[in-house]
This record gives structure tokens, sequence and C-alpha cells, in this order.
């Protein structure tokens, strides 16, 4: 009698185990997804930072700038100075946004693309087998 049950057991199995491999690869998948979306924020979090130490740097140089002038004139210039070099580089920053989000969303295209195609893949795989 236990053979019979180990022999029904296995015949299950067998029947679930192409279906529970395509899970674990499905999850896997989803892994992959979530550690370039984790990667993604990362980079964006690394460029928010170095474009805000150069500002904090370029604010520090104004207070420098400003309490070393001469008098109102100068200390016009130099804040509109500031403030044009301040436009400039906000603008800048925010293509290289843009442009940092375009390259990421491209990236996580083709990743979601070559996943679908493995899955797609693999269950021709199967279905022939």
């Amino acid at each position: 009698m236990m053979n019979a049950m180990d022999s029904s057991a296995m015949k299950i199995f067998a029947g679930t185990a192409p279906g529970a491999a395509n899970v674990q690869k499905f999850w896997m998948s989803v892994a992959r997804l979530q550690a370039n979306a984790v990667k993604a924020a990362l980079r964006y979090n690394v460029e928010a930072l170095d474009f805000v130490k150069h500002r904090v740097e370029k604010d520090i140089k104004l207070f420098d700038d400003l309490s070393s002038s001469d008098g109102l004139k100068d200390a016009f210039d130099v804040y509109a100075g500031f403030m044009e070099g301040a436009f400039a580089e906000y603008s800048g920053e925010t293509s290289k946004f843009a442009s940092l989000g375009s390259k990421i969303a491209s990236e996580t295209a083709d990743e979601v693309r070559r996943e679908a195609k493995a899955v797609v893949d693999d269950m021709a795989a199967s279905t022939v087998a």
C-alpha cells in the first residue's frame, strides 16, 4: 500500500513540477525587476545629492562674496551673478533628470522584454516536452 501511495504522489508532483518551476522563475523575475527599481532610485539619489552638494558649496561662496563686497553695487552684481548661475544649473539638472528617467525607463523595458521572452521560451519548451 505504501508503494501505491508513493507512486500516485510522484505522479501528482511530476505534473505540478513544471508549474512550480515557472512560479519560481516568475518570482525571480519579480525580484530582478525590484532590484532594477531600487538601482534606479539610488541613481536618482546619487545625482540629486551631487547636485545639492554643489549648490550648497555655491551658497557658501555667495555668502563669502557678499561679506567681502565693497558696496551695494558690488553686492548686487555678486547676487545677480549667483542667481544667473543658479537658474542655469537648475535648468541643466532638470534636463539631466529627464534624461536619466528616459534611460532608466528604456533599461526597464528591455529587462521586461527579456523576462517575457524567457517565460515564453520556457512555456514553449515545456509544451514540447
